[in-house]
């Protein structure tokens, strides 16, 4: 199937450009998220003229998406856990955990944007872990997990 992308994809292309994929991922998922359209002739002459429009939109995505990062870049989240003697945590700090300390500190995330390289943070220490803000805008942050006192 080839449709036209209305916004960057990652592994997949930059807006406008038309790629092949396979039907599934284009009926299933990129069409109905609104990230691409069938590359008919209707479409492409629409999305010509809408061309302008489309990349004015992605411009203010990454001209947010860049202000939170500089906001971001440098912030140590603290989290308390309780843990066992070993340093072991009892159950973990995921994506969710990170994304409602980080909402709660005026910090606007979406657990979908969070990166934890090795899963769900299941010690007692400092984790670097990557919140990705745009496709080509992450920021890196420290995760600093202690023993809940009892």
């Amino acid at each position: 199937m080839q449709v036209i992308l209305l916004e960057k994809v990652s592994n997949l292309g930059d807006l406008g450009d038309v790629v092949n994929v396979k039907d599934g991922f284009g009926r299933n998922f990129l069409i109905p998220q609104g990230k691409a359209k069938r590359a008919t002739e209707a479409n492409k002459a629409e999305f010509e003229a809408r061309r302008a429009e489309l990349e004015k939109q992605q411009a203010a995505l990454i001209k947010a998406a860049e202000k939170k990062a500089k906001d971001l870049e440098g912030f140590k989240l603290d989290v308390k856990q309780k843990a066992g003697i070993d340093g072991k945590l009892f159950g973990s700090v995921t994506n969710i955990d990170i994304a409602e300390i980080l909402t709660a500190a005026k910090h606007e995330v979406e657990k979908s944007e969070i990166r934890m390289p090795n899963g769900p943070i299941k010690t007692i220490g400092d984790h670097e872990i990557t919140i990705a803000l745009h496709h080509d805008i992450t920021v890196q942050i420290m995760v600093s997990v202690t023993a809940e006192e009892a």
